[in-house]
């Protein structure tokens, strides 16, 4: 894909998804902010990736950290091109009459809250300059509800509903808002899960393997992409075979 005089946002970008879409942006012309609340790992990965990246440390459930990260990009790259939203966490798993008040509040303010953060703070910029991509992680788990699951599930289901309402919001424009669903795939946010938990996913994938980090950026990367120039308030599947809608 052709991101050459692009400028890409990814959070969580210093690793999983989030890495292997900056990447490949990346390897497309793209210069790269990652926004990661591991500075230290995003300045890290930034100097890994071949091109002109930098890192930043932005918690996404703090709306002034978000803003300040916008200002920020702005200010040192120009404009804010594409934006993928990677950033999220698992949590603990347990059923819901046990569940963390806390914990449940926390994977929401992160997921969620997180989500509308970068994309609200993102709009005001690409409506400015006539263009922008935006592509959120969201997952399997928000189409069909993971048993024991109920924060995350139900933070990812608030993505896919935020991604269509944003897209709608902007299709008059040359602004694609798209969300991606994606089943497992084996990064650190395994673990934040219990081994119980990760055999039932693996279970209800059809192609009887967990997600591939690459795979999963080729499908970011073209939603991203300039050629993506009429899909919007879309949710593409990325489950193995689990939810084919």
């Amino acid at each position: 894909m052709d991101f050459e005089g692009q400028v890409a946002v990814v959070t969580g970008g210093a690793q999983g998804i989030g890495r292997a879409v900056a990447e490949r942006l990346a390897a497309g012309g793209a210069r790269l902010a990652l926004w990661d609340i591991d500075e230290g790992l995003s300045q890290e990965t930034a100097a890994k990736i071949a091109g002109d990246a930098q890192g930043l440390a932005v918690d996404v459930a703090d709306w002034a950290s978000v803003a300040a990260a916008r200002d920020a990009t702005v200010s040192s790259m120009g404009r804010i091109d594409v934006v993928v939203n990677s950033a999220g966490i698992a949590g603990p798993n347990g059923p819901v009459e046990e569940y963390g008040v806390e914990d449940f509040a926390r994977i929401v303010a992160i997921n969620l809250n997180g989500t509308f953060h970068v994309n609200r703070a993102a709009v005001p910029t690409m409506r400015a300059q006539g263009y922008g991509r935006i592509v959120n992680i969201a997952s399997v788990a928000g189409k069909e509800g993971n048993p024991n699951a109920s924060a995350y599930s139900a933070s990812k289901a608030g993505v896919i509903g935020f991604t269509k309402s944003l897209g709608k919001e902007l299709a008059g424009l040359d602004i694609a808002v798209n969300c991606v669903t994606p089943a497992a795939a084996r990064t650190r946010i395994f673990d934040q899960m219990s081994e119980e938990h990760i055999g039932y996913m693996l279970s209800r994938i059809p192609r009887g393997r967990f997600l591939e980090l690459e795979e999963a950026a080729a499908m970011i990367a073209w939603l991203a992409s300039r050629q993506n120039s009429f899909t919007t308030a879309g949710v593409f599947d990325l489950s193995g075979g689990r939810a084919t809608y």
